[in-house]
């Protein structure tokens, strides 16, 4: 086995082992959150299994191009949440091509990664989303980050405790690779996830990098597991320290609103949407970050 399928295996077994332990912690609290709070009965998450569609202007004949889990759980605390992952191969569309590096010339490709969101049913909870991946064209990298999305104005600010805990963790988890790559990505973030049609931020900001290359690849999937673990270790502690919190109609209201700019800039403007649906993924794998409920004035 030559030493590219060798670290396409570890980076798709660590993909899925990262959300195995995401979906156990979720699970965790959505059992432990106070009945008086979130009544009924705690969810579990449900696995769909997906197989992937040709990509967009391909070949319809091909038979294995790969698919992924679409894992789902709607429930007491967890309003709504997605952990997925895939691993999916092929060829780009021509026009698509053009916009992937090392893809103009030859269009193949394999990509496996894990994505996440969480919308909480307490609007004091913020939601969150991370994913981790790897792509490989004629080049091949690492993409991802994580970001915190608070749902109410009051928590929306970079001295709110919440917000200082998430990037601290983020920080951490960079600084013991590079002490530059966590103001280069949290820039990076800053910049990413901007409604420029809103001129406001989506959220509070985390880190963002792609096409993460060093040179070194068992450092750069390091770094990238480093990132996943971070998440896994910051967002149930920040989730233990709000659930418990009452919130008001109003804060649901305020909620959805910022929900609505969360559906906005999926769908204008993330490049991971885009690249699944480009890519012929599992659609409402893809759509699933779409909060439950949302408002516009």
């Amino acid at each position: 086995m030559d030493d590219l399928e060798s670290r396409k295996i570890q980076a798709r077994a660590w993909f899925e082992s990262l959300r195995d332990k995401i979906m156990t912690a979720f699970e965790s609290l959505e059992r432990e959150a106070p009945a008086a709070l979130y009544p009924g009965e705690a969810g579990r998450f449900e696995r769909t299994p997906w197989t992937r569609g040709p990509a967009a202007g391909g070949d319809n004949t091909k038979a294995d191009e790969g698919g992924g889990v679409m894992g789902m759980m709607r429930g007491r605390l967890f309003e709504k949440v997605g952990v997925h992952t895939s691993t999916v191969h092929g060829e780009f569309s021509p026009e698509f091509a053009k916009q992937v590096r090392g893809a103009a010339d030859d269009p193949r490709f394999w990509a496996s990664g894990v994505s996440l969101i969480a919308h909480m049913k307490n609007p004091r909870v913020p939601a969150v989303h991370m994913n981790t991946r790897m792509i490989v064209t004629t080049q091949g990298w690492f993409g991802g980050g994580a970001d915190l999305n608070p749902t109410l104005d009051a928590a929306r600010n970079q001295a709110h405790p919440d917000t200082v805990d998430f990037h601290a963790r983020l920080k951490a988890a960079c600084n013991d690779f590079d002490a530059g790559w966590y103001d280069t990505y949290r820039k990076w973030a800053e910049e990413y996830f901007w409604l420029p049609h809103r001129g406001e931020p989506r959220g509070v900001g985390g880190i963002f990098y792609d096409h993460h290359d060093s040179g070194d690849w068992d450092r750069d999937f390091a770094f990238t597991k480093a990132v996943g673990e971070a998440l896994l270790d910051i967002q149930p502690a920040i989730i233990c320290r709000r659930m418990g919190e009452s919130w008001s109609d109003a804060e649901r209201h305020e909620q959805a609103k910022w929900r609505g700019r969360y559906v906005e800039f999926n769908l204008l403007y993330d490049r991971g949407t885009t690249f699944g649906l480009k890519t012929g993924g599992n659609v409402e794998s893809i759509l699933s970050s779409m909060p439950p409920v949302a408002e516009w004035k």
